[in-house]
C-alpha cells in the first residue's frame, strides 16, 4: 500500500474515532446516570468524608450521614442496591472535575446550587436548605456575627465561596485561611491558631456536637444554601429521575427519618424541588 493510501486510511480511522467519542455527550444513550444504573447496576457517588451528620467516613471504612442516606435512597430508586454503590471521597474543590471527568456518576456532598456551578454541572434538588454560619470556641465572646470578624483569622476550604463572601460583604479586614477539609479548619480553631470556621450550619452543627465543651455555632445564619445532587452537565434524563426519587423520599417519610437520625437538632424545613 502506498504512503498516500496509508495516510488516507489513518485519517479515516481518526475521524471515525473522533465522531464516536463526541457522540457520548448530552443525553445520548449510555451517558445518563439512569442508563448507567440500568445497564451496570452499579454507581460511583462522590461524598464528603469528614462532615459529621452529613458525610463521614467511619473507622470501618464505611460512610454515614444524611447525604449518605439520600444517596442510598436515590440509588435504590434508580435500580442500584446499596451494596453496589462505591462512595468516593470528594472535597469542595474537585466536585465539578469528578463529574466532568466521569470519575463519579453523581455527587451528594453538601453541594450548594448556584448559577456559576450550573454552567459546569446539572443539579437535582434541593434536598436540604442550610444557611452559612460561624463555628467558634466556646470561650470566644468577641465574635457575635460576620461583621465582628475584622482582624480575625477565618478558615474555610478551597473551592468554597463562604469565606470570600464574608470578606466581600461583612468584614473586609478579616484574614482568610484555606484548608483542604473542614476538619483541618476545626482542628486549628480548637488549638487557637484560628478564630472561626465558616460554612453551612448543617456542617458546623456536626463538629460542635463532636466537641460540645469546646465549640459552639453562633446559630445566626446569614445566607441560604440549597444542597443539590450534582450530575454531568445536561443530563436531563438523570436530573428528572433523581428529582422524582427525592420527591418520593419526602412523600414516603424517608427524608424525615433520615434527617432526624443524622441531624436531630437542626429543624431544617422540607425543601421544594427546583425542576429547571
Amino acid at each position: 500500500m502506498s504512503k498516500r493510501l496509508i495516510s488516507v486510511a489513518l485519517t479515516s480511522v481518526i475521524v471515525v474515532l473522533s465522531v464516536g467519542a463526541c457522540g457520548n455527550g448530552g443525553d445520548d444513550t449510555g451517558s445518563s446516570v439512569v442508563d448507567r444504573a440500568t445497564k451496570d447496576k452499579k454507581l460511583v457517588i462522590g461524598v464528603k468524608a469528614d462532615q459529621p451528620g452529613l458525610g463521614l467516613r467511619t473507622p470501618d471504612g464505611s460512610f454515614s450521614g444524611f447525604d449518605i442516606d439520600v444517596a442510598k435512597y436515590v440509588a435504590k430508586e434508580l435500580g442500584v442496591d446499596q451494596k453496589d454503590i462505591t462512595f468516593k471521597e470528594a472535597v469542595s474543590a474537585n466536585r465539578e472535575a469528578f463529574l466532568q471527568q466521569g470519575q463519579v456518576d453523581m455527587v451528594v456532598a453538601t453541594y450548594s446550587i448556584n448559577d456559576a456551578r450550573k454552567q459546569k454541572v446539572s443539579f437535582a434538588g434541593p434536598y436540604l436548605i442550610a444557611g452559612q454560619d460561624l463555628l467558634v470556641r466556646k470561650d470566644n465572646k468577641s465574635i457575635k456575627g460576620p461583621k465582628s470578624l475584622n482582624g480575625k483569622k477565618l478558615c474555610s476550604v478551597a473551592g468554597s465561596t463562604s469565606a470570600q463572601l464574608i470578606k466581600d460583604k461583612y468584614a473586609k479586614d478579616v484574614q482568610l485561611q484555606e484548608e483542604r477539609t473542614y476538619s483541618a479548619c476545626v482542628d486549628r480553631v480548637l488549638t487557637g491558631q484560628l478564630d472561626a470556621v465558616t460554612t453551612d450550619n448543617s456542617i458546623l452543627y456536626g463538629y460542635a456536637a463532636q466537641h460540645p465543651d469546646k465549640l459552639r455555632v453562633l446559630d445566626s445564619p446569614f445566607s441560604e444554601e440549597k444542597y443539590g445532587i450534582g450530575l454531568k452537565k445536561d443530563d436531563k434524563k438523570g436530573r428528572a429521575a433523581v428529582n422524582d426519587a427525592l420527591a418520593k423520599m419526602v412523600s414516603d417519610g424517608s427524608w424525615d427519618i433520615a434527617l432526624k437520625a443524622n441531624l436531630p437538632a437542626s429543624g431544617f424545613p422540607v425543601p421544594r424541588l427546583e425542576r429547571y
